[in-house]
């Protein structure tokens, strides 16, 4: 399995500089039934970003401001909300959170996970005029929420990350996007641990093996994984 071990020494700040303090950010991992084979959406981030370059991500990207003040055509699943919640933020930023993964997976793939509403609205911020407020908005309620991790302190950039799920298989929408994912493909997970992928991808596609495979409860106590780095050393714990 290639990963990007090597080329993560090359993002890590300067001895003696402040740590960054993690920026919120949310990305999902949409999953389809194709015949025999379960596959995953992924894409190559571009050698222009200074994050991660030349790797194969999920969509997704930071909360922007004005995430908290769409309206969605349907909201979070309570027990989506309180694991969010759980994991340290208010109600109102797990919903901008989940609202932040629909529209950069919109940006970076074309792809809508949207519901028709009642009332048609046109928004300030372009990109959702056109994901297609007039008609729908985001859909959050089938968004499931399995994993968290932060970036290392020794980063440049750093997030605070949370990893949702969702079953793609009548997903709106055609893959395109604006370039920031190259190499968009659907793969089995076997097929996604042979890409040049980070090592947090890799700990979250174990994640989604596991979610797949045993379908956790609808219920708030269903534990949520946590990846951050303690005191030097690499924390794997469940909150």
């Amino acid at each position: 399995m290639s990963t990007s071990k090597n080329r993560s020494v090359a993002e890590n700040r300067s001895s003696g500089t402040k740590a960054p303090r993690p920026k919120d950010a949310a990305t999902i991992i949409i999953y389809r039934k194709n015949k025999s084979r379960t596959e995953i959406l992924m894409g190559e981030r571009s050698g222009k970003h200074s994050f991660m370059p030349n790797t194969y991500v999920f969509p997704g990207g930071r909360v922007d401001a004005a995430d908290s003040r769409i309206i969605p055509a349907k909201e979070l699943r309570d027990d989506v909300s309180r694991r969010l919640v759980r994991g340290g933020c208010s109600p109102a930023r797990a919903r901008a959170l989940a609202i932040a993964a629909i529209r950069e997976t919109f940006e970076e793939t074309g792809l809508r996970i949207s519901a028709s509403h009642g009332q048609a609205r046109r928004s300030k911020v372009q990109v959702w005029n056109e994901f297609g407020t007039k008609t729908c908005g985001p859909d959050l309620s089938e968004l499931d929420y399995i994993a968290r991790a932060v970036t290392p302190p020794m980063r440049k950039k750093r997030f605070n990350t949370r990893f949702f799920v969702y079953d793609g298989t009548n997903i709106a929408g055609e893959l395109g996007g604006t370039g920031e994912l190259l190499d968009m493909k659907w793969v089995t997970i076997s097929e996604a641990l042979e890409l040049n992928i980070p090592q947090i991808t890799e700990y979250i596609l174990t994640q989604v093996q596991d979610f797949l495979e045993n379908r956790p409860k609808r219920e708030e106590a269903t534990p949520v994984r946590l990846f951050k780095m303690v005191n030097g050393k690499r924390i794997f714990s469940t909150e």
